[in-house]
């Protein structure tokens, strides 16, 4: 019997026109932030899944789902969903949307990992050539440099990295940042029992989540992002952290048989890369742990390595391979010796 999927599917969209950061009049253009709650609740309907807590400032928008997290920013609108959601249906509504502001699609990138429960996924995600398939079909011919990869882990096929990208050939991450996506299975049982509601307590997922985050050091990973978090019922939390322009995310599935938690964190230097990794390997002391890295360059796998080691975590694999626009992603594999 299957289980709650906690691997999630993540969709970045990036847009272009009138430069919507640019400050006329004294105003910020706020861009796609302008998308009333009414349409994203429409975008969020067709994937299945609903806000349950929000905090913005003033770069960007960051909504806790009932399955993960979404982010939105004046030219760019990302969305990580769990469970069985159908996140590629958002495409169409909020290309629909961005038109109606005068912005155009001018890069795509999907990621995931492999899922637990393969099988209890629905259209259009039963397979990887199924998910590129719809985005090949849904995308604009207008994002010509296409390119659609599975990197393989060598120690097992469970251990995979799905990755998609389009680009019109003008739209280019900068290179001031980079995305740090983790994945873990087999947390710690006794770590993960702090993801379980109370007993005998009155339900509150703002308050269980800020009891969630503190007792399990959570908080302290990016200490200088203010946290937005929830824990739901009767298990499981998830949290968005907001640092100036960049973000963290993590949602945890704690139950034995499947545990598994992710952590999601845009860097502004790989210097400090080491450091968060080893906080959240910390918090949550997985058996597996992957760790895809995306716009850093190929050489941050010794980074990761000499972070992760020391904490008990031996590197089974390294793949890396280059993306139209988006650059290098570095997809590495750990476990524990009992593994």
């Amino acid at each position: 019997m299957a289980g709650f999927e906690g691997f999630e599917k993540r969709l970045e969209l990036n847009f272009s026109g009138d430069d919507p950061v640019a400050v006329a009049g004294g105003r910020v253009d706020l861009g796609l932030r302008r998308l009333g709650f009414e349409s994203l609740e429409k975008v969020l309907h067709a994937v299945q899944c609903t806000v349950v807590s929000a905090v913005a400032n003033h770069y960007f928008d960051a909504y806790v789902l009932s399955e993960s997290s979404l982010f939105v920013y004046p030219t760019k609108i990302i969305i990580k969903t769990c469970g069985t959601t159908q996140l590629l249906k958002a495409i169409r509504p909020l290309l629909g949307y961005a038109a109606d502001m005068g912005l155009i699609l001018c890069g795509c990138r999907y990621t995931r990992g492999s899922f637990i429960f393969p099988n209890s996924q629905p259209y259009p995600h039963t397979s990887f050539r199924e998910e590129v398939n719809y985005l090949e079909n849904k995308l604009p011919s207008t994002l010509v440099y296409r390119k659609a990869t599975v990197m393989d882990s060598s120690d097992s096929d469970h251990h995979q990295w799905h990755a998609f990208t389009a680009s019109d050939g003008t739209h280019f991450v900068s290179d001031e940042f980079y995305t740090v996506e983790v994945c873990m299975t087999e947390l710690d049982p006794v770590l993960a029992r702090k993801f379980f509601r109370r007993p005998n307590c009155v339900y509150s997922g703002d308050m269980d989540g800020k009891e969630m985050t503190a007792m399990t050091g959570i908080g302290d990973i990016t200490p200088n992002a203010i946290i937005c978090d929830y824990g739901f019922d009767p298990c499981g939390y998830s949290m968005n952290g907001v640092d100036m322009d960049r973000y963290s995310t993590i949602h945890v599935t704690p139950e034995d048989g499947f545990s598994y938690a992710s952590f999601e964190w845009v860097g502004p230097g790989c210097e400090g890369l080491g450091e968060v990794l080893k906080k959240v390997a910390k918090v949550f002391r997985p058996a597996t742990m992957s760790v895809a890295t995306t716009g850093a360059g190929r050489e941050v796998w010794t980074r990761v390595k000499s972070a992760l080691e020391p904490m008990g975590l031996k590197c089974r694999s390294v793949a890396a391979d280059d993306f139209p626009a988006v650059g290098s992603v570095v997809f590495q594999t750990f476990a524990t010796r009992r593994n």
